[in-house]
């Protein structure tokens, strides 16, 4: 069993007994595929950052839970099918597996950089992004030296591509004399 995370998000014009019935049917799909639930928060009503099926805000409800990984996928598909359900997001929390159960998986990868491209592999569901860490926060202080000097070799090479067109034909004259034949 693994532990999974819900987000919910419910069209905003519902009233109360039929938001809570919307959440009651994912909740029940959820117990008779045979998952159990830890914890059913609302968080209320909030603005969304785009329109979604021209609504400007929606109802969001945050569902933790524990099921089999093969019978998420038909629970996500009966969330597609309702109408209530403007979006809706599953992720792995955490694996709850014995360990010697993974590492008969990994082994038969063979070999592993690290970078696993595996999408069922739970450290690669739950774990952050390498990428993301390392643009966030550089490893060593010259890799950060190294990154502001490429940025600001970039913004140099931005702003001589905006210079006006008499600019770059001069620029573009003074080679072509320098090049007579001797």
């Amino acid at each position: 069993m693994r532990r999974y995370e819900l987000m919910l998000l419910l069209r905003p014009d519902l009233e109360d007994d039929k938001l809570q019935a919307s959440v009651e049917k994912v909740t029940r799909a959820i117990v008779n595929a045979g998952g159990s639930l830890s914890k059913v928060s609302p968080w209320g009503k909030r603005r969304l950052a785009y329109d979604i099926q021209r609504h400007r805000e929606a109802s969001y409800f945050l569902i933790h839970f524990d099921i089999e990984p093969s019978q998420v996928r038909e629970i996500e598909r009966g969330m597609l099918i309702s109408e209530e359900i403007l979006r809706h997001l599953v992720t792995v929390l955490e694996d709850r597996g014995p360990a010697d159960e993974l590492a008969p998986a990994a082994a038969a990868r063979g070999t592993d950089d690290g970078f696993g491209t595996d999408p069922d592999d739970p450290a690669i569901l739950s774990a952050p992004s390498v990428a993301a860490t390392a643009i966030a926060e550089p490893a060593t202080p010259e890799i950060a030296e190294e990154l502001a000097e490429a940025e600001t070799a970039d913004a140099d090479a931005n702003s001589v591509a905006s210079t006006p067109d008499s600019a770059n034909d001069e620029a573009d004259a003074a080679p072509a004399d320098e090049e007579e034949p001797a």
